[in-house]
């Protein structure tokens, strides 16, 4: 594809098949779910240093059946690869830019070395492209974490540039007071498709010029709007320079609008599934990497808050609906009291949208592994059309 221009996508026609609900008890259908996680990065060994290897360049992304975006991404997904190391590790990221814009790393809720801390003109000079920068940092603390680009960050982050860390403990406190089999990550974020598409070709364009003015020894403060100091940027203004960011410059606000949200990269009905059994405690850790609250609500259950920012909290609080706040991430622990089909969505459901139109957006299910055939029934319905609607759930696109 073409970096330096994005095309526009919309919607497409969905065929019949799309539409052909999932048996989601089959082995294969358990097999494809576990496809919409994040892959777990294995790092390499240096001594007793954890290496690993993470890249950005652009990436196709589908939200949902029929609708794709252009995206940036770590390692051709979004989100980027799950991280995982133990407390304590020494960790080391080698960071590959292979677009042709400006990014680095930060590492949210991590204890790094502030030249460690990924952000531009502060803790480092930008990852301009083709260049690599290495991160090294001791795992810690403990907890769920993440990581996303610091540059342009209301627009990388949006465009894919996060991924989730996760620092263990083999005495971990969570598994000691809840006993957990599984553990599942969902990140959450959300995207103005329209916004996305505009500010990436504007971005591409722009980086171009600089590019180019620089190859030619030609850098000027004013026109990279790049100052040593606020004292700098004043004599500036006062000598007739116009920041970027007056009126008669950039005459609307030009904020994202979200009309996409999605968790794990996806929107309903592409959202993972979390699977559990009767009897079964389940960790899900959640991280909010988008702009947008979520107030998620499981169906059927309370569940326990154990940790807030990767921190184990002393009284575990039970609720069936958490808060997760932009930059936040929660992890709790769902017991499996009530067998059934249930649904995990957020309860503002303006966030459970595609373009506009519900269901869609941050909606997925909790899924018992040991559901017999017969309650998944269809109830209430004729004899005929019991034949041809047998099984629950089915795709709704338009309720």
């Amino acid at each position: 594809m073409k970096r330096r221009q994005f095309m526009t996508y919309g919607m497409a026609a969905l065929s019949a098949s799309a539409l052909s609900p999932g048996i989601l008890l089959a082995e294969s259908t358990r097999k494809a779910n576990q496809g919409r996680f994040a892959s777990v990065l294995e790092p390499r060994m240096d001594g007793d240093v954890k290496e690993f290897l993470l890249y950005v360049d652009f990436h196709e992304q589908e939200l949902a059946p029929g609708m794709r975006i252009h995206t940036l991404a770590f390692n051709g997904q979004v989100p980027g690869p799950e991280l995982r190391v133990n407390i304590g590790d020494k960790v080391r990221v080698r960071f590959e830019n292979r677009t042709e814009l400006n990014h680095t790393i930060h590492w949210h809720g991590m204890y790094v070395p502030w030249r460690m801390d990924g952000v531009p003109y502060v803790t480092q000079m930008p990852v301009m492209p083709g260049q690599t920068f290495t991160y090294e940092f001791e795992a810690k603390p403990y907890g769920t974490h993440f990581y996303h680009c610091h540059w342009g960050t209301l627009l990388h982050m949006q465009a894919g540039m996060y991924g989730s860390l996760i620092v263990e403990d083999p005495d971990d406190p969570v598994r000691k007071r809840f006993p957990y089999q599984r553990e599942f990550t969902l990140v959450y974020s959300a995207h103005d498709v329209n916004f996305l598409r505009a500010e990436l070709n504007t971005m591409l364009e722009r980086m171009k010029e600089r590019r180019y003015l620089m190859a030619k020894g030609r850098f000027d403060s004013e026109r990279f709007a790049l100052f040593d100091t606020k004292e700098d940027l004043q004599k500036a203004i006062e000598g007739g320079y116009q920041p970027p960011y007056v009126t008669n410059r950039r005459t609307m606000a030009e904020l994202p609008r979200p009309n996409w949200f999605t968790v794990n990269g996806a929107s309903y009905p592409s959202t993972p599934n979390l699977y559990i059994k009767s009897g079964e405690n389940i960790r899900v850790r959640l991280v909010n990497a988008g702009t947008e609250e979520h107030y998620l609500h499981l169906h059927g259950h309370d569940f326990h808050l154990v940790c807030n920012d990767g921190i184990p909290l002393e009284q575990p609080q039970s609720m069936n609906t958490v808060r997760l706040s932009p930059g936040k991430t929660n992890d709790i622990i769902i017991e499996g009291t009530n067998r059934g089909i249930w649904t995990f969505h957020d309860h503002d459901t303006r966030r459970v949208t595609n373009n506009g139109l519900y269901p869609g957006g941050n909606l997925l299910a909790l899924v018992y592994e040991d559901l017999p055939p017969e309650e998944r029934m269809v109830k209430g319905m004729g004899h005929d059309q019991m034949k041809k609607m047998s099984m629950l759930p089915k795709v709704a696109l338009d309720e």
